[in-house]
């Protein structure tokens, strides 16, 4: 990192811009410009440009992100106490596919080596999963997993892995209750993920109230996809396991009889996601993410952004980017929706910045979210998900989900992305099991340290050592080869994998 002092103004209109240095800059510093810290600031806070009054609108991204809460001199840190929160846009004044970007030039010719499944979809690993209809089989199940990877995973090589999809749901549970359509849609689509290739297994109790049958999909056979633990034939935990794994053996041999073949970069579907998030996720990694999202939308792929309390803020800059009216209204709904879910909690938007969010420079979620959709990219937004839809369309998608890395994360895999590119500034070593994951760092501080972590160092763009489209091309380029698998993420690489966590908005009884 240079010791020229820098700074990063975004837009042209804004009254504030973040500090580039590693170790923040002490007062005194001055600028090219001529601009004095008045005091110490520390790396991605913010800086005030010229002197601000009380109630005045603090500007970032050309955006207002809150009022001075008193008057702010030139040079001075404005730390998060002296921005106030703005109002949430209205939902109900949006405009509505007023600006749909146009199409760019296709690219043509762009590849993949994945694993073709029986209904279309691709995959990029080659995964058994297990299902499971209720938390009460969890330990039998756990079991079973740890023997079946001993015992007999070592027999099919062209198998990656064996993964239960574990929860906390299936009985104890208020089943027919509207909301619950959130959960069981999620389980029933997760079983679907392209990674999985099409082997349904399902363990259940028998007594619960979430059958096992509900979790299969149409055409699939309960007699032979569906392992119950009161089954009168399973005499003992031994049998039960023995059941398991009998059941997994058969789709163990299905799986290792698959091979990569040469697919479109079309057949992608690519999850964005961020998490400890700073005020350089907006300038470095997220828009750099943008870049590659935009050009694997034109590849034909499908790319989804989401997180919710992280677009609240930001809803009317993306609902004129919506390719019609219906998809616009398709976004307030997400957003309106998740208001009266936060409001039935007692609680607003204003309770998602975490304390290292707030350590890395983001006042308030109205930062925090402008920063984030800059995932989005540039393209028109063709259609929009709600929590554990499976995606239905090619092009950018907007997936309603909590901003919760792990909730997040699990819904993108309901919705049938077979990658995922995970942007963080504070670091954190996330990962999935059924997905690869590629971590792209805002700053190439966290990249040097986390340097067994990270994939990709966006930080080179805040000191002019790469750009956007540099960092985004080079992006793109790493998503086709962790496809194919010709490159191995760092996650992969340790194993690291965080548990699946249904969101669930009905209630529990």
């Amino acid at each position: 990192m240079t010791d020229t002092p820098l700074y990063i103004k975004v837009h042209a209109d804004d009254n504030v811009a973040i500090v580039v240095n590693a170790l923040g800059l002490p007062a005194g510093t001055a600028f090219p410009c001529g601009l004095v810290l008045r005091e110490f600031v520390p790396q991605g806070h913010k800086v005030a440009l010229r002197d601000l009054v009380e109630g005045e609108a603090i500007l970032r991204y050309g955006e207002v992100i809150g009022t001075a809460e008193r008057a702010i001199p030139k040079g001075s840190w404005i730390e998060e106490s002296l921005v106030r929160l703005p109002k949430a846009p209205d939902l109900q004044s949006l405009p509505l596919a007023t600006n749909v970007p146009a199409p760019q030039p296709p690219l043509e010719g762009c590849t993949f080596e994945g694993y073709r499944n029986p209904d279309g979809s691709v995959g990029t690993k080659n995964v058994l999963g297990i299902s499971m209809s209720v938390q009460c089989v969890a330990g039998v199940l756990d079991h079973a997993v740890e023997r079946i990877k001993k015992e007999l995973l070592p027999r099919f090589p062209n198998v990656d892995d064996v993964v239960a999809i574990e929860h906390a749901y299936g009985c104890g549970v208020a089943i027919n209750a509207p909301e619950a359509v959130v959960p069981i849609r999620t389980l029933q689509n997760l079983a679907r993920n392209p990674n999985l290739g099409g082997q349904v297994m399902v363990v259940g109790l028998g007594c619960e109230k979430l059958q096992p049958e509900r979790l299969l999909p149409a055409g699939a056979d309960g007699a032979t996809s569906i392992m119950t633990l009161q089954d009168e034939r399973n005499v003992g935990f031994g049998s039960m396991v023995a059941s398991i794994m009998e059941m997994a053996e058969k789709r163990l041999e299905e799986l290792n009889r698959r091979r990569r073949e040469t697919c479109p970069a079309s057949d992608l579907v690519v999850g964005m996601q961020c998490g400890g998030s700073d005020a350089f996720s907006g300038v470095t990694a997220n828009p750099a993410v943008g870049y590659a999202s935009d050009l694997l939308v034109r590849a034909g792929a499908t790319v989804m952004f989401s997180e919710v309390t992280e677009v609240r803020d930001a809803i009317h800059l993306l609902t004129p980017r919506a390719v019609n009216e219906e998809v616009g209204r398709a976004l307030i709904r997400e957003m309106d929706w998740y208001d009266r879910y936060l409001a039935a909690g007692q609680t607003d938007r204003a309770a998602n910045p975490s304390p290292g969010n707030k350590k890395g420079g983001l006042a308030n979620v109205v930062e925090k979210a402008l920063g984030s959709i800059a995932k989005s990219g540039s393209s028109a937004i063709s259609g929009v998900l709600s929590p554990g839809e499976r995606a239905d369309r090619k092009g950018l998608l907007y997936a309603a989900t909590p901003a919760s890395d792990f909730v997040c994360g699990t819904l993108q895999l309901a919705s049938g992305c077979n990658m995922e590119v995970f942007t963080t500034g504070r670091g954190t070593p996330y990962g999935l099991a059924m997905v690869p994951v590629i971590k792209v760092a805002t700053r190439t501080a966290l990249a040097e340290r986390w340097h067994d972590l990270i994939d990709v160092d966006a930080g080179r763009i805040a000191t002019g050592q790469a750009t956007i489209e540099d960092i985004g091309m080079e992006l793109f380029q790493l998503i086709l080869d962790v496809a194919s698998g010709r490159k191995q993420t760092w996650a992969d690489r340790w194993g690291l994998r965080n548990a699946m966590t249904l969101f669930n908005p009905a209630p529990v009884t």
